[in-house]
């Protein structure tokens, strides 16, 4: 329990860490054009927590913390498909939208990342991981291995006090190889903008239990949760462009609704 004790020790300090100082309301002002008084728009990095093997995992809170409409991005979640992390890292690095506040995991689990494999470094499949129908799938060693129970890993629960503690209406979980937006649960309407802003098909695939996208759609009554499957092999920089562009214009355009 000592990651949770991390994430919400980090969570309660939010106010403290979005509604940013005047020396980093200051500097964003430079890099943005901002009006210092005018616009209270934030750029921080938030620490949540540590993998199995102790690396960290940081979010990046990049917005209007006042913001009704707030948006979660997870660059990866398998260790091995990585594409998202490119669109992630491009996020983090753009200027802080004005209509939405933006979370940004650039990788839920480094562990596997480093090994290049689908499982954290507990062999668990993190995607099977959540409180959604779990159910022990595999044992150590498959490549879905569901974990001894729900939320056994640390990832995982630094990854759902989050969510809980920020209620996202938008969260985006990148994947790989299939190359199609997924009808996950959420507002279908949301997940077809996406899909034609991106250029890639929408189709629903199965549901598997434990999945982080069902949970928060099932979780989180009026949020969407849905899963892009990115091409096989490395972003190009077209679809990280495209992919940035409507994730921005998500935000945007559900604020302009609110």
């Amino acid at each position: 329990m000592l990651a949770v004790a991390v994430v919400l020790a980090a969570l309660a300090g939010v106010g403290a860490l979005l509604w940013a100082s005047t020396s980093s309301e200051q500097r964003l002002t430079a890099h943005s054009g901002i009006r210092p008084g005018v616009d209270a728009l934030v750029h921080r990095r938030l620490a949540l927590g540590r993998s199995v093997r102790g690396r960290p995992i940081f979010a990046v809170a990049s917005g209007d913390p006042d913001a009704p409409r707030k948006l979660l991005v997870v660059g990866a979640i398998h260790g091995n498909e990585t594409a998202g992390i490119a669109i992630a890292r491009e996020l983090e690095s753009s200027p802080p939208p004005r209509q939405s506040l933006l979370w940004i995991i650039r990788d839920l689990n480094p562990d596997g990342v480093a090994a290049n494999t689908r499982q954290n470094a507990h062999g668990v499949d993190l995607n099977r991981n959540f409180p959604w129908r779990w159910r022990h799938l595999e044992r150590r060693g498959g490549l879905q291995y569901s974990g001894p129970r729900s939320l056994s890993e640390p990832e995982s629960r630094l990854a759902r006090a989050l969510i809980l503690r920020v209620r996202p209406r938008i969260t985006i979980w990148f994947h790989q190889p299939l190359g199609v937006v997924d009808e996950s649960g959420g507002d279908v309407r949301i997940e077809r903008r996406f899909a034609r802003m991106v250029s890639l098909p929408l189709t629903r695939l199965r549901r598997y239990p434990g999945s982080a996208a069902s949970w928060q759609d099932q979780r989180l009554g009026g949020s969407t949760a849905f899963v892009v499957e990115l091409p096989p092999g490395k972003s190009s920089r077209s679809l990280v462009s495209r992919s940035t562009g409507a994730i921005r214009r998500l935000g945007a355009h559900r604020a302009r609704r609110r």
